[in-house]
């Protein structure tokens, strides 16, 4: 499979990237590695990442923006999306081919060609196992630009080398990766350096927030509570992880409102919890995952949900 990719992308003169709504590093790091690997080895080819920019991630880079035109023809690639709901900017169907690399369950096995590995530690591990099948083909080049992207990838989606999916793979990957010259320290100082109002809401959050004696738990932050805070619906993905400090706790939900919906960010330590995701719209890993609800009534039957889980 990784070769057929290597050989497709040597077939296109435009390349454009695309990853998931409401991006994470893993999302960007992905997305954006792939883009400086490709520039690295093929400076001829015009490469792109598209969607919309999330603003905590500026420390990394930023997206391109695209006429509607310069999608004619293009190959298009799309990392670290699930489903075809959650890809950012569905202009992704104006290309001319569409290859879909991922590892979360492959549940919407969409694209012309699909590279899925659920048991990856991140989809910017997976593009650095590309790099090394390219390397040996096609004379693909790694760069400090692609090598800090994916780093952050990794570390994003395994929390710091410390999640289940954590390999000795992985461990190898980011082995590799920082022999390249970017400075791990300013690149941590971006992931994991939030504002004091959030530090607020996280003590909010650790005071409010509810557990059984199963070890179920969950924090609903409305509207009003963010803005007491002046914390964007966005800004609270950066304290998702924080309630898994709490001992005695199997798994927990954040719910945080927006203007038209409640996303529901779920996290467990052990209970597998996307099934609970995909009975409302969403999905991800069985123990990292998210979804929608539309009323906090929704919101109470998902709780009651997570409760028999972890029974």
């Amino acid at each position: 499979m990784k070769r057929q990719i290597i050989d497709t992308i040597s077939a296109y003169e435009t390349i454009i990237i695309h990853r998931h709504v409401r991006p994470d590093p893993d999302a960007y790091g992905s997305s954006f590695g792939l883009k400086e690997i490709l520039k690295k080895t093929y400076p001829e080819k015009k490469i792109y990442v598209v969607g919309e920019h999330e603003e905590t991630l500026t420390f990394l880079t930023k997206p391109d923006i695209l006429r509607d035109d310069q999608f004619e023809g293009a190959l298009i690639i799309v990392t670290d999306t699930a489903n075809t709901e959650r890809i950012d900017d569905q202009r992704y169907t104006s290309g001319a081919f569409l290859i879909k690399i991922d590892h979360h369950p492959n549940d919407d096995a969409y694209g012309d060609l699909f590279w899925v590995n659920t048991q990856a530690s991140s989809v910017s591990e997976m593009i650095y196992e590309l790099y090394e099948e390219g390397k040996g083909i096609a004379n693909w080049q790694m760069c400090d630009a692609a090598a800090r992207l994916l780093f952050a990838g990794i570390v994003g989606d395994t929390g710091r080398f410390m999640f289940q999916s954590t390999s000795q793979k992985t461990f190898d990957t980011a082995g590799d990766l920082i022999k390249y010259n970017f400075d791990r320290t300013e690149l941590f100082n971006g992931m994991y350096e939030v504002d004091r109002n959030l530090l607020h809401l996280q003590g909010h959050i650790y005071q409010h927030f509810i557990m059984d004696e199963n070890g179920a738990a969950y924090i609903k932050l409305p509207v009003e509570t963010l803005k007491d805070f002046g914390v964007t619906a966005s800004e609270t993905s950066l304290l998702v992880g924080s309630l898994g400090n709490v001992k005695g706790i199997k798994a927990w939900i954040m719910f945080i409102e927006e203007e038209d919906q409640i996303r529901v960010r779920l996290r467990s330590k052990g209970p597998v919890i996307n099934e609970l995701a995909k009975q409302y719209g969403g999905g991800g890993h069985a123990l990292a995952s998210g979804a929608s609800v539309y009323s906090w009534n929704e919101v109470d039957e998902v709780i009651a949900k997570l409760i028999k889980i972890c029974k």
